[in-house]
């Protein structure tokens, strides 16, 4: 197939077009920085920003695509609300809108479980209906309307798919396991109430071969959504140690009551909304509810309707990452 991917500059994007191209798919990305990839084609745009030329934006991206895998999105725990809106939302209507001009038959829309979080626990569940009033932060509720807006545009020859893969990581990754390895080298990453939540997470290579799964089989699996993990819940104060281990900085070991870190993550988002710091705020009620909730899901379907299973377990993940911290201090 000729395939367009979106936001592969980021850490799953290029993943996933990497993915895509080693099996042997001609691959097109989109997104406004070169991708880092060889044997694909990048094409330089926005999702949010009409184009000035037919070349250089999005038309011109989808034009002779057979399908599409859209991941380009704003990731943040804070930040302009009408910017989440504007790319997430806005975004995500223009790709679906240009998809189905250019005679597109796939669309494999990447969402996050965190459209179906309200704060409470998570424990053995498939993947909740996407909810935008009851969805946590900025992000996850306009991740919940994009969702929603995708699998709305399902229809005969233009098969829509959504999957949600739940807490990528991998070496490389700068927006998890880069601040956590930073948090803790500078004492600054508590354990929330006793860190025995049980958590789901995705190894990058994994989800990017459910990805590739979910565009195969999206023709069959249609109109539904998916949640991808590695089906490995461990406790959270576990996972922290692994991450922490393969980089050789210690542990967490101090304590927050969890109630405590919820009312100074509303505090904070607060304080951030009026004067955003430059980097991510330390603390916010959905990252506190994340860290001391259980969230973990039921692969069944998952595996059974995409085929597909995962190859690189938790352990196997965190040697690959201590090796690349060994590579890379």
């Amino acid at each position: 197939m000729r395939v367009l991917v979106t936001g592969a500059s980021g850490f799953l994007g290029r993943a996933v077009a990497a993915r895509i191209s080693a099996a042997g798919h001609e691959v097109r990305t989109f997104q406004r920085r070169a991708s880092g990839l060889t044997g694909v084609e990048d094409v330089h745009g926005s999702i949010t920003t009409a184009a000035d030329t037919p070349y250089a934006g999005l038309a011109y991206a989808v034009s002779g695509m057979d399908a599409v895998v859209h991941l380009a999105a704003k990731v943040s725990l804070a930040g302009d609300p009408a910017e989440f809106e504007a790319v997430n939302v806005g975004g995500t209507r223009t790709v679906l809108q240009a998809s189905e001009h250019a005679g597109v038959s796939r669309f494999v829309y990447v969402s996050s479980p965190s459209v179906a979080h309200t704060g409470a626990s998570i424990m053995g569940s498939d993947a909740l209906p996407a909810s935008p009033e009851h969805a946590r932060g900025d992000y996850a509720r306009t991740k919940a309307r994009a969702e929603l807006l995708a699998l709305a545009a399902d229809a005969p020859g233009f098969s829509v798919v959504a999957v949600r893969p739940h807490l990528v990581w991998g070496p490389g990754d700068t927006q998890l396991i880069d601040r956590i390895v930073d948090r803790a080298r500078h004492g600054r990453l508590p354990l929330l109430g006793h860190g025995a939540a049980l958590i789901d997470t995705t190894y990058v290579d994994n989800a990017a071969s459910a990805i590739h799964a979910a565009l195969d089989a999206a023709p069959v699996v249609h109109g539904q959504s998916y949640v991808i993990t590695n089906g490995e819940p461990r406790p959270v104060a576990e996972l922290l140690a692994g991450i922490c281990g393969a980089a050789g900085v210690t542990a967490p070991v101090w304590r927050v009551p969890a109630s405590a870190a919820r009312a100074a993550g509303s505090i904070i988002e607060a304080i951030w909304h009026r004067r955003p710091g430059n980097d991510e705020p330390p603390m916010t009620r959905f990252l506190a509810e994340q860290l001391s909730t259980a969230h973990w899901f039921d692969q069944r379907r998952t595996r059974a309707d995409l085929h597909w299973t995962p190859s690189v377990s938790l352990d196997e993940g965190f040697r690959r990452l201590a090796a690349h911290y060994r590579r890379a201090p």
